[in-house]
C-alpha cells in the first residue's frame, strides 16, 4: 500500500479517529476521496483520487487546493467556494460535477462534499468523495437520444400511416368497385389489371399494418386484455374470414373442435391476429389439398394446455430454412418470391404476441407434404413482463 501523507497538525485529537479512517479509505481503488480544510487546501489524498486524478500523494497533500480539480471556467466563476459553502450550510452537497485530471483531461465525476466537524460540532474540514461517471453520463446521453428518435419515428409512423391507408383503401375500395362491374362491362386484359392492382395494394397495406404492429410491439405499447376466452369461438370467426381465400384456390378448408367449449384465459385479438397470420400463411404457401384448422386440450410434463393447430398440405419448409423462421423479413422461400409475396414479418409477429400472452407458437414440417403451426396456451400462462404489465393498465 502507497504510504499515507496528511498534515497531522490539522487534527488534533482526532488523529486516531482519522487513522482509522483513512485506512479504510486508503483501501478504496474505486472512489477518489479526499480529505480538506476549511480553505479546500488537501490534507488527505487516497489511492483512488491518485488512480482518478493523475496527482501523486506528495504533489497534492498540504500543497494544493481542491479548485485545481475544478475546471477553469468553474474556477472563474467561484463554484469551489459555493459548493464548500453549501455542504456547510445543508449539512452535505451532492451532484454531478465535469473534473479535471493533471493531464489536463476532462471528465464527468458525482461528487459528494461532507463537511467535518471536531467534538463540539465546530467545523474542521471537508470530506470529498468522487466518482468518474463519463460512460454512465454518455449512456445517459445516448438513450435519451434513443427515446426522443423512437418517438419520432412513432410519430413518423402514426403520421405515415394515415396518410398512407386513407389513398390505399380508396385505391382498393373503387378498384372492388370496378372488379364488380356496377359501372359497366370489363375487357379480359382490365380485369386482369384491376386485380394486379387491388393485389398490389392489399399487399402495401398489410406491410404497412405489420410494420406498424412490429414498432408498437417493440416499444411495449400492445394493450392486453386477459379475459376468459373460448375457442372454438375465435375458430368461427377466423373461418369466417379466410375460407373465401381458401375455396378461391380450389382448397378444403376444415375444422375441428371438441364438443366441449373449450375457454382459455387470453387477449382475443391477439390470438384471433396470430391465428389469422399462420393461416394467411398456410393458404398462400399451399398450392392443393386442404387446410385444417383444430383445437385441442392436452397434458405436458403436468400442465394443462389448450392447442390450436393450422395444418396445410403445403410445399413445406426445408430443415436448412426452419431456424430462421420466426426472424423478422425473413422469407424462407425467397427463392421464389414472385409467386409468394409477403412482408416477412407475420410469423416473426405472431411469436411476438404469442410471447406477451405467455403461450408458444410449436411447428413440424415436411418439405412437399406440408406443416403444421401450432398455438400452444397454457392453461395458467407465465406473462412477460410487457405483457403482464400492459395486462393491467388494459
Amino acid at each position: 500500500m502507497r504510504a499515507r501523507l496528511f498534515d497531522s497538525s490539522v487534527f488534533g485529537t482526532l488523529q486516531e479517529a482519522m487513522d482509522f479512517v483513512t485506512n479504510i479509505l486508503e483501501s478504496s481503488t474505486e472512489c477518489s476521496i479526499i480529505g480538506e480544510d476549511l480553505d479546500g487546501d488537501i490534507i488527505l489524498w487516497s489511492e483512488g483520487a491518485r488512480r482518478l486524478y493523475g496527482y501523486e500523494p506528495e504533489e497534492v497533500v498540504g500543497k494544493a487546493n481542491s479548485a485545481i480539480l475544478h475546471t477553469p471556467e468553474d474556477v472563474a466563476a467561484g463554484k469551489p467556494g459555493d459548493l464548500l459553502q453549501a455542504a456547510l450550510r445543508d449539512g452535505k452537497w451532492e451532484g454531478t460535477l465535469r473534473r479535471c485530471r493533471r493531464s489536463g483531461e476532462r471528465f464527468t465525476a458525482r461528487v459528494v462534499i461532507t463537511p467535518r466537524r471536531d467534538p463540539s460540532g465546530r467545523p474542521i474540514g471537508f470530506l470529498l468523495i468522487s466518482k468518474d461517471i463519463t460512460e454512465q453520463a454518455r449512456l445517459q446521453i445516448q438513450l435519451a437520444d434513443l427515446e426522443n428518435a423512437t418517438l419520432t419515428k412513432d410519430r413518423f409512423l402514426a403520421h405515415l400511416s394515415h396518410e398512407l391507408r386513407t389513398p390505399l383503401n380508396a385505391i382498393i375500395g373503387f378498384t372492388g368497385t370496378l372488379l364488380m362491374k356496377i359501372a359497366g362491362p370489363l375487357t379480359p386484359n382490365q380485369e386482369k389489371q384491376l386485380k394486379t392492382i387491388q393485389s398490389s395494394g392489399r399487399h402495401l397495406l398489410s406491410l404497412i399494418n405489420d410494420l406498424l404492429d412490429l414498432t408498437k410491439i417493440e416499444a411495449g405499447k400492445v394493450k392486453l386484455n386477459f379475459e376468459p376466452v373460448a375457442c372454438q369461438s375465435v375458430l368461427e370467426e377466423v373461418t369466417a374470414v379466410l375460407r373465401p381465400f381458401a375455396e378461391a384456390k380450389g382448397l378444403k378448408f376444415d375444422v375441428k373442435v371438441p364438443e366441449e367449449n373449450l375457454v382459455v384465459p387470453t387477449d382475443r385479438r391477439a390470438v384471433e391476429q396470430i391465428l389469422i397470420n399462420l393461416t394467411s400463411n398456410a393458404i398462400k404457401f399451399t398450392e392443393r389439398g386442404e387446410i385444417c384448422l383444430e383445437v385441442a386440450r392436452r397434458q405436458h410434463n403436468g400442465r394443462h394446455l389448450t392447442e390450436i393447430s393450422v395444418t396445410d398440405t403445403g410445399i413445406g419448409i426445408r430443415p436448412e430454412d426452419q431456424t430462421k423462421l420466426f426472424q423478422a423479413f425473413e422469407q424462407v422461400h425467397a427463392q421464389i418470391p414472385r409467386h409468394y409475396e409477403g412482408t416477412g414479418l407475420g410469423l416473426h409477429l405472431s411469436q411476438k404476441l404469442a410471447t406477451l400472452l405467455g403461450a408458444d407458437i410449436a411447428f413440424q414440417s415436411h418439405p412437399g407434404k406440408g406443416s403444421t403451426f401450432s398455438l400452444v396456451i397454457p392453461e395458467k400462462p407465465e406473462l412477460s413482463d410487457s405483457g403482464h404489465a400492459e395486462s393491467q393498465r388494459a
